[in-house]
């Protein structure tokens, strides 16, 4: 028997193919074969259930999930913070690559000193957004959707004073531009800029070939933070933001988590340094403690202000 041909599915975009082409080439590295495989909208395919019965919803992932549990490749590659914390029935996680940039930046057109003043800037994300109305109540922030490079077309296009991205996201396909600051204040996505690999649960060629490709610190680290998320939203999306370090010296994991009204006027924050032997219960017993202390009425404040 031969040895089979990795399909790698990806959607069409500049950073999509990027990230395909990175698990490409690990992947050719260790000896196998593979084959890119672009997948456009699978509106046609016809499944025999339902797709919330399978548990697809994540907007961003919905096309390669129906593509792999259809057949048509083996595998796909994500942005982990796009990744919905259920993952469809069927599929699992194979591989958490290392880790690049957490950080937010604010991508801006020379000047700033709107921070200092009323200003505009650009984001599609509650979580950005309540943190920056938290940081600066007096400015106005307008919906910025589309792919990275859309994103940053319509900021030079717009008169904006600036808007904000995921650092890594940019650095990945050479977009960061020089007029930019980062945003250390601003507490990240759950998994941001962390990319994972997703296979089908039977698929045990593909599932070892991928367990080469683990990076066990960022997986313990990425699982804290969409742990935290998870018991929080309770499949709602709401202003939430999560980061949990390894330290080495100590050999602890130190964590942050916030959640934010959609206003930014409320603010919820947990800090905590645990020793590394209590990893996985951390964003559970941290979320619980956000939850007791004013989150579960926020969380309430929330679901009723989106269901709008």
């Amino acid at each position: 028997m031969s040895e089979k041909t990795i399909r790698i599915g990806t959607r069409d975009s500049e950073l999509a193919l990027w990230q395909a082409k990175t698990v490409e080439k690990k992947l050719n590295d260790l000896g196998y074969k593979t084959e890119i495989i672009a997948v456009k909208s699978q509106g046609d395919i016809i499944l025999d259930k339902p797709l919330y019965e399978l548990g697809i919803t994540g907007i961003f992932t919905k096309t390669l999930d129906i593509a792999m549990i259809s057949g048509q490749v083996d595998i796909a590659v994500h942005s982990m913070k796009d990744v919905p914390t259920a993952l469809p029935e069927g599929i699992i996680q194979a591989a958490v690559l290392e880790r690049a940039n957490v950080l937010d930046i604010l991508v801006h057109k020379g000047n700033l000193d709107f921070l200092e003043n009323n200003g505009t800037i650009a984001t599609g994300s509650l979580r950005r957004q309540a943190q920056w109305w938290n940081k600066y109540p007096n400015h106005k922030v307008v919906d910025l959707r589309g792919n990275v490079n859309t994103r940053m077309q319509k900021l030079s296009d717009n008169d904006w004073n600036g808007a904000v991205f995921a650092a890594a996201g940019l650095e990945r396909i050479n977009l960061k531009p020089g007029n930019f600051i980062d945003l250390d204040w601003m507490i990240p996505a759950p998994a941001q800029g962390a990319m994972v690999v997703v296979a089908m649960a039977n698929d045990n060629f593909t599932i070892d070939a991928l367990s080469q490709l683990n990076h066990i610190e960022t997986e313990i680290c990425t699982y804290i933070e969409r742990q935290f998320l998870k018991t929080l939203e309770g499949g709602c999306t709401a202003p939430i933001g999560a980061l949990a370090k390894y330290n080495e010296q100590n050999d602890t994991i130190e964590f942050q988590g916030i959640l934010l009204s959609v206003d930014g006027k409320q603010k919820l924050e947990i800090n905590k340094e645990v020793d590394i032997s209590e990893w996985k219960k951390l964003g559970f017993n941290s979320a619980q403690e956000i939850l007791n202390n004013g989150g579960n009425e926020l969380m309430t404040e929330i679901r009723k202000q989106l269901k709008k």
